[in-house]
């Protein structure tokens, strides 16, 4: 009886040990998994809305001055030919510097501020590669050509003088 007691509590106990080694409520630095575990890949979810530009700029642009918020892809992208026309339209040129994949989705933000460095409306360029059913890429390039784009300011409550840019949302092959 004693034996079959014994047996018993030891089963019960090894139960008990891989139910709580299972269930994620221990594991330490000695922790190892009963399995090896397939590689998986890490996906993070896109950010539902970009971060709001400053109410008020620290140091305000001079008048004409188009700016570039430091952000998670700027050291991935060039622009240049960066302008301000009629206060109200930012434009330019944007290239990926970092390899050579195809641009698939891309969002640049336009934050427009008057000459005491106030916030007085936003715009935001928009561009997601749609293929054709052939499956080819007719799109613009990462590298080589680019890509133009205008970001125009909306519900403006005053003069802009200047603008910064950003850029929330860079997807690439």
């Amino acid at each position: 009886m004693k034996h079959r007691a014994r047996t018993a509590a030891v089963l019960a106990a090894l139960a008990l040990g891989l139910l709580t080694g299972c269930s994620g409520g221990g594991g330490g630095a000695d922790a190892s998994p009963a399995s090896p575990a397939a590689p998986s890949t890490l996906a993070l979810p896109a950010p539902k809305q970009a971060a709001a530009p400053a109410a008020v700029l620290a140091t305000p642009a001079a008048s004409g001055e188009v700016q570039v918020q430091e952000g998670p892809f700027t050291d991935r992208v060039k622009l240049t030919g960066l302008t301000l026309s009629k206060g109200s339209t930012v434009g330019g040129h944007l290239t990926v510097t970092s390899d050579i994949s195809d641009v698939l989705v891309l969002e640049i933000g336009a934050a427009f501020y008057d000459d005491g460095g106030r916030l007085v409306g936003t715009g935001a360029f928009h561009y997601q590669e749609e293929e054709p059913a052939t499956g080819g890429h007719d799109g613009p390039r990462a590298a080589g050509e680019g890509i133009d784009f205008t970001a125009v300011a909306e519900k403006l409550t005053g003069t802009p003088v200047s603008a910064v840019l950003s850029i929330p949302v860079l997807v690439n092959e």
